[in-house]
């Protein structure tokens, strides 16, 4: 039979499910996006900006059980597009990415969009195709969902020249997609013997978790309360474990923590490390120091050892790890460790760290600690948090408690601004039912709060709270204490009331702690009308985040006593001077 490849791309993203794709249309891809209008199943939506389609996408795949997918044009879209491809690329997140290329039946050279795709895109990729044939269509994109999918997940790159999409080609059959058995790894049983015998004789057990662990609450539920050991996450994987238990503490284990984590693993004689890759982020610059009983369990084995040694290192997906690792433990005598009296602890720092923020006087702002309690009381578990870059991330990270896997999401190892705004709106298209709020620094608005246009054509009840202090507050904090100035980290002349009248959304303003719950309730009352929502919160950024301290006084330890000497003589100095 014949088909045009515009038919064939079609009919495989229909069927390997895909519900939206993201991009916009150019002359590489007009006959590819004609057969996605006809499609019953898969609607295009055209973004403001590629690198917000890519976001979209990579929300999607976080949140729901389909595959973020882009449909952009090559070379410049491809560029614009590659801001979301890293992210997902190191956050690990499949993504489907597929792009119109220059044709390939002429003779001619310095076509537009010509550029080599592959080796551009190779490095935030699992891997690239490039389709030469008709037939080789439908089966490579069903292999690049697979490789998307496999191991630790990841985008992965489809290139079809227009000539193909455009024009009719052979084929021998329409294959249907069928899923590939979850075969997986092998899990070293003795491994995991070992695992459990350092888990039973430490007396000061604790369990580090991240992003790769999301699916896995109920064995980490498990074994924690059978060894009555502390629970802490990485920023990504804030909301694995939930932080209404009594065991968990918050975000990290070093000094760069909240207290109620920073004690509980104080002095650990053996961790258990699930899903994480002791990336700076979740390490808070690597200041810390796992135990030498090190347990890590990941799906990819090159973060094994790779920033801290493990004592035993266990490959394989973490759910089929820990189903196996707390099977083995509860065939075991409970444990005697030191641990007897965690949870009390634990909810004495939470109570006095909560007290501290309530007493920090905000003056003419908001207090961060009473938005997200306000926020935390707005939502119900199942809803959606999506936070940007910024140092709102991790005043998320310390102030608002998650309960319910996946259902926070944020930027992390590329860490990209201008990832809240896209990413609330893949978000909510997958999860309509439930509400969705963005938390976002100015800066980060300003890179993507167009892309609330799109929230609006596509009728998406999304409050957008903004975070307006006039600065890009994380690097002009880490700015104040070395330098004593402030370069290029001021903003001035934002408007967030008419960036929301120019993009179709609502507005309202909060200036003061008493009027947090009220205004909520309005956003949310104006957002079930299926209209996106833009609040802008006049936020007070003075008292610094566990995390910023903690970050500082680590890299500080770093530099050599010259070095140290400079900075603080030069600080001094333009103090003094102004």
């Amino acid at each position: 039979m014949k088909k045009t490849g515009a038919w064939l791309a079609r009919y495989a993203l229909e069927q390997l499910g895909i519900r939206y794709t993201f991009g916009m249309p150019g002359v590489h891809n007009t006959e590819l996006y004609d057969e996605l209008n006809n499609s019953e199943s898969i609607q295009p939506i055209m973004v403001t900006h590629e690198a917000g389609g890519a976001f979209m996408a990579d929300a999607i795949s976080r949140t729901s059980d389909t595959i973020g997918t882009l449909v952009i044009v090559p070379a410049a879209g491809a560029a614009y597009a590659s801001a979301g491809i890293g992210e997902a690329y190191l956050d690990g997140v499949p993504m489907l990415v597929i792009s119109g290329g220059i044709r390939t039946d002429i003779p001619y050279t310095y076509q537009l969009h010509e550029i080599d795709q592959q080796n551009f895109l190779a490095e935030i990729t699992k891997q690239t195709f490039k389709v030469d044939h008709h037939r080789e269509i439908i089966p490579t994109l069903y292999e690049a969902y697979r490789i998307a999918n496999e191991g630790e997940p990841g985008p992965v790159f489809v290139e079809i020249p227009v000539n193909l999409q455009l024009f009719t080609g052979e084929v021998d059959h329409l294959p249907t997609f069928q899923p590939s058995p979850g075969s997986g790894k092998l899990i070293e049983s003795a491994a995991v013997d070992q695992a459990v015998q350092l888990l039973l004789k430490a007396r000061k057990p604790g369990v580090f978790v991240g992003w790769g662990a999301r699916f896995s609450e109920p064995w980490l539920r498990r074994i924690a309360e059978f060894l009555n050991a502390p629970v802490c996450t990485t920023l990504q994987g804030l909301s694995v474990f939930p932080a209404n238990h009594p065991l968990h503490t918050g975000m990290g284990f070093g000094q760069y923590a909240v207290p109620a984590a920073t004690n509980a693993f104080r002095d650990g004689d053996c961790m258990l490390a699930v899903g994480t890759r002791f990336g700076e982020i979740a390490t808070g610059s690597f200041g810390i120091k796992p135990p030498e009983n090190l347990i890590h369990i990941d799906i990819n084995p090159l973060v094994f050892n790779a920033n801290f040694p493990a004592r035993v290192a266990i490959e394989g997906d973490a759910g089929k790890v820990l189903e196996m690792l707390s099977d083995a433990l509860l065939r075991e005598p409970e444990p005697s460790n030191q641990r007897s009296s965690i949870r009390e602890e634990i909810q004495k720092d939470k109570h006095e760290y909560a007290s501290e923020w309530l007493q920090h006087d905000s003056k003419d702002r908001v207090n961060p600690f009473h938005f997200f309690r306000g926020l935390r009381g707005s939502m119900a578990d199942d809803d959606y948090v999506v936070v940007d870059d910024g140092n709102h991330t991790f005043l998320a990270a310390e102030l608002l408690p998650v309960h319910k896997p996946g259902h926070f999401i944020s930027p992390t190892d590329f860490n990209c601004m201008g990832y809240a705004v896209p990413a609330a709106i893949g978000t909510k298209l997958v999860n309509r039912d439930q509400r969705v709020a963005a938390v976002v620094g100015d800066g980060a608005f300003t890179m993507t709060c167009m892309e609330i246009l799109t929230a609006s054509r596509q009728k998406l009840g999304i409050v957008f709270f903004v975070f307006h202090d006039g600065e890009l507050s994380q690097i002009s904090q880490a700015q104040e204490i070395p330098y004593n100035r402030k370069t290029c980290t001021t903003l001035e002349g934002l408007d967030v009331a008419g960036v929301a009248k120019a993009t179709g959304a609502r507005f309202l303003s909060l200036e003061r702690n008493v009027d947090v719950d009220q205004i909520m309730d309005k956003a949310w009352s104006m957002a079930d009308e299926n209209v996106p929502v833009v609040v802008d919160v006049k936020i007070d950024y003075s008292k610094r985040t566990r995390f910023t301290e903690g970050v500082v006084v680590t890299n500080l330890k770093r530099f050599n006593l010259g070095t140290k000497a400079r900075f603080i003589s030069r600080a001094l100095v333009r103090k003094v001077t102004g």
